[in-house]
């Protein structure tokens, strides 16, 4: 889930900085682009740490089965 997060988030960030590229302005400044990459990369974070804790406790769990 924190990955789909973090993907929505780019992907908003990359749709903002295309349509500002495109039209005259982004629809948002850069205050909110920096959030919106900010929650990208916490989210991003938080998904690396999932996984790592995720194979670590595989990994406890198959040495203690043998």
């Amino acid at each position: 889930m924190p990955y789909i997060i973090a993907f929505v988030l780019f992907a908003a960030f990359t749709a903002n900085v295309v349509i500002g590229a495109v039209g005259d302005a982004p629809p948002v400044n850069n205050v909110v682009e920096a959030l919106i990459m900010f929650g990208a990369a916490i989210a991003f974070s938080v998904g690396i740490l999932r996984s790592e804790a995720r194979e670590q406790s595989k990994q406890e769990s198959n040495t203690k089965n043998q």
